[in-house]
């Protein structure tokens, strides 16, 4: 049976090759990242990339935070492994020495005169609207536009990996918790400064909204390539139902010259690792296979249904 081919996100990403040749030489950094993180940092650039297409950025302004982005944790370099590594929950130590990443990725793109003009993206992406992010509690009027939009592809793309999508059902599950990360605190705070600062939210409702169009186009995407094997899966249906009707006639027939005939086109229409023993099987797998896929595209179609209704 052929494989399904699918890629969580959409090929029409902006790819980092494409960026300016200039300061392709100073990326080469990027290909000592541990391959989790590298995957990870293509993602975010990616995503920020078409977040900054349909909030109507420059394109100097995109490509400046595609880079950026690109570099966010450039600053794990210098974590040891066994932290950035390790599959379980960082102990409180640990968590400490993971979030110095930012300052060093910061320091690393500041000593390289090409690469000092992104150190936003390594510097800011973990800095809340509210104050309450590292590596200095910034507020909204602090952090660079460029480092907002970063924050939002760098959340989505963390949840997503966290929880290992690779489909877009109930993927407005993530959306609706990055929504609340947008929306006021409930909390009651007695000092009327800190109340105000915590109105702000902790991202910026803009770019999370543009990253809810990029879910939409890559949750289409996915329908298509589905509907894609889908088509597959039928022609396989219809070209086996089509070996059963032959099996059926030679079975019935008592003419040799005729069972001879309909045996041959059976052999015909089998491809590798069919036979006359095992295609009802086969038949069965494929027939199977539509039920889920054409369940799948129902619920994607769902979701951009709900996703369309969130509100921040």
């Amino acid at each position: 049976m052929l494989e399904e081919k699918y890629d969580f996100y959409s090929p029409s990403n902006i790819k980092i090759h494409e960026l300016d040749t200039t300061i392709k030489d100073h990326l080469v950094v990027m290909e000592s990242l541990d391959s989790f993180t590298k995957k990870h940092s293509e993602n975010v650039a990616n995503l920020v990339g078409r977040i900054c297409e349909y909030m109507h950025c420059n394109s100097q302004f995109t490509i400046h935070c595609v880079i950026a982005g690109y570099l966010h944790d450039i600053g794990k370099l210098f974590i040891p492994k066994e932290i950035t590594n390790k599959p379980g929950k960082l102990t409180d130590e640990e968590y400490e020495i993971m979030k110095t990443h930012t300052t060093l990725g910061y320091q690393y793109c500041m000593d390289d005169l090409a690469l000092r003009p992104y150190s936003d993206g390594p510097w800011y992406h973990h800095e809340a609207l509210n104050g309450t992010g590292y590596p200095r509690g910034l507020r909204k009027p602090d952090i660079p536009y460029s480092a907002q939009i970063i924050r939002v592809a760098d959340e989505y793309d963390a949840i997503v990996t966290k929880r290992q999508y690779t489909t877009h059902v109930n993927i407005s599950q993530t959306l609706k918790e990055l929504i609340q990360d947008a929306l006021p605190s409930s909390d009651v705070i007695a000092l009327d400064q800190l109340k105000q600062n915590e109105r702000l939210g902790k991202i910026n409702p803009k770019p999370l909204k543009a990253l809810f169009k990029v879910v939409i186009d890559d949750t289409l995407y996915e329908i298509s390539c589905v509907m894609n094997y889908v088509n597959y899966i039928k022609d396989q249906i219809k070209r086996l139902k089509t070996v059963k009707k032959y099996e059926h006639k030679m079975n019935t027939t008592k003419k040799a010259q005729t069972k001879d005939y309909y045996k041959a086109g059976m052999q015909l229409l089998f491809e590798q690792g069919e036979n006359a023993e095992n295609y009802t099987q086969v038949l069965a797998e494929y027939e199977n296979a539509l039920v889920i896929r054409q369940d799948r595209i129902d619920k994607l179609y769902d979701e951009i249904k709900i996703i369309k209704k969130l509100k921040v």
